[in-house]
């Protein structure tokens, strides 16, 4: 990764005293009274209190950066943490009610997540909240609240789950109308990005500049970027990111969605993260790569003393294998997710594992044994990152939990077998629905609330007439 744009203190202050270290941090500060001497340092004029909803969307409010540090009380009401992707509210049902209040929730800024917003003209910072009820209750269907609650089961048993994403994205040309199919962009050598680049390095260097402001503006906020490569599709990238702490991983996913989106767009094209953007070419994934420390020995447990596999890790796939169908909702969220799960298509349909074998859902990297890990290949690019952790995480250790054992690893092909994963979303829903034992670990008012919404964003899609049906049914029906 090129070296952070260095920091340039404010004029005015004396040059002879010491500059405290966690001014200089691009990420986090450790108390209120620091937050205030980081925006002042940085001559921080407006400040966005944001949130990610059900669909990873960043919620919030924009403030005066003097208001945000004079103890001032943040709210949203709960609609949009109930909303659908288009903006509707789903019917009350199913254990689903909308709260006819709709009182506030209370915003409680998690300040190791301040940074800069290096794309606005102004200075201006971010800082992600978390929701509260009144009382001072989490709020139990928000995507960071959910993923927190599975990882508290991991910390009642002495475990620390670490993880790590990729996320594939596609460059388009700017598509003002939804009604035209989108197209590759054109990069620096004036002819429109082709396919079949996979790890093409001049693929890469098509973006050139792009790809400078995506590192500058990541650097800046203090998110890191391992890799960074060409995909198969034209105009497809991946960004493999750093290993670590769920939260922080999933806020640095977050983050990176609204990063690269604003770097493309200073380079007039879009960036989109849906899951299969353009016809003909491959879906975009988010794979999760996942390891489970004892907190206690700072160990990998599904590594033994002499460096075989536990028993530990056999159930954490096969957790996976039982309960990934259940959860496949919240990897693949919207009804283009499951344009990207097709028979013999570079995305698994199945729950299938195997050492270093890209066509199984659960795929085992060659790694040396203190970092065995499995990798979660299933989830799509336009799933909530909070929520794709918090699935991905919480099959696993139900599979530990029940001691669930795995079927045997596969060496051959699993892409062109029977799909074992549900066709579509309306299907996705009802097997979520159904999973007492998933319920149980995501949370009943979770549950019911997001399976709400999908319904409802179903019937939305369903109003929605396809140009296939106006080729293939208009004159021959």
């Amino acid at each position: 990764m090129p070296p952070a744009k260095k920091e340039v203190r404010p004029s005015g202050r004396g040059g002879g005293e010491r500059t405290p270290a966690f001014l200089k941090n691009y990420r986090g500060v450790r108390n209120w009274k620091e937050a205030s001497q980081w925006l002042e340092w940085r001559s921080i004029e407006d400040i966005e209190c944001i949130t990610p909803d059900q669909a990873g969307v960043a919620r919030g409010k924009m403030m005066p950066s003097t208001k945000f540090t004079s103890n001032t009380s943040l709210a949203l009401p709960s609609a949009p943490f109930m909303m659908t992707i288009s903006g509707d509210y789903p019917e009350d049902g199913n254990g689903f009610e909308y709260p006819e209040d709709d009182g506030d929730l209370k915003l409680v800024p998690d300040l190791s997540t301040l940074s800069s917003v290096p794309w606005e003209t102004d200075p201006t910072a971010q800082v992600i909240c978390d929701l509260v009820h009144q009382d001072g209750r989490l709020v139990e269907f928000t995507p960071r609240n959910v993923l927190r609650r599975v990882l508290g089961e991991y910390t009642r048993m002495g475990l620390k789950p670490v993880v790590a994403p990729e996320i594939e994205f596609y460059l388009v040309r700017k598509n003002p109308d939804p009604d035209y199919p989108l197209t590759p962009p054109v990069g620096r050598s004036g002819r429109p990005i082709a396919g079949g680049s996979g790890y093409s390095i001049a693929g890469v260097n098509e973006f050139d500049e792009l790809i400078d402001d995506i590192y500058h503006f990541s650097a800046s906020q203090g998110l890191e970027i391992d890799t960074l490569i060409h995909e198969e599709g034209a105009g497809q990238l991946e960004i493999n990111l750093r290993h670590g702490d769920p939260i922080e991983l999933a806020d640095q996913v977050f983050m990176f969605k609204r990063t690269i989106r604003e770097a493309a767009l200073k380079h007039d094209m879009y960036a989109t993260f849906m899951a299969k953007p353009i016809q003909g070419q491959p879906g975009s994934a988010m794979h999760i790569h996942q390891s489970i420390i004892d907190k206690k020995t700072g160990k990998n447990v599904f590594t033994a003393e002499d460096g075989s596999e536990t028993d530990a890790f056999g159930h954490f796939i096969g957790g996976m294998q039982k309960h990934v169908p259940a959860a496949l909702v919240m990897f693949a969220p919207y009804v283009n997710s499951y344009r990207r799960l097709t028979q013999a298509a570079s995305a698994p349909v199945n729950t299938k594992w195997g050492y270093d074998n890209r066509t199984t859902a659960f795929r085992v990297p060659r790694s040396d044994p203190a970092a065995r890990r499995v990798e979660n290949r299933i989830p799509s690019s336009d799933a909530n990152p909070y929520l794709a952790l918090a699935a991905s995480l919480a099959c696993g250790l139900i599979g530990m939990q029940q001691k669930i054992r795995p079927d045997a690893p596969v060496g051959t092909t699993a892409n062109e077998d029977e799909i074992d994963l549900p066709r579509g979303l309306l299907e996705a829903v009802e097997l979520f629905e159904n999973d007492e034992q998933l319920r149980a670990m995501l949370g009943d008012v979770f549950v019911s609330t997001y399976a709400a919404i999908k319904k409802a964003e179903f019937e939305t899609f369903m109003e929605v007439i396809s140009p296939w049906e106006r080729e293939y049914l208009l004159l021959n029906v």
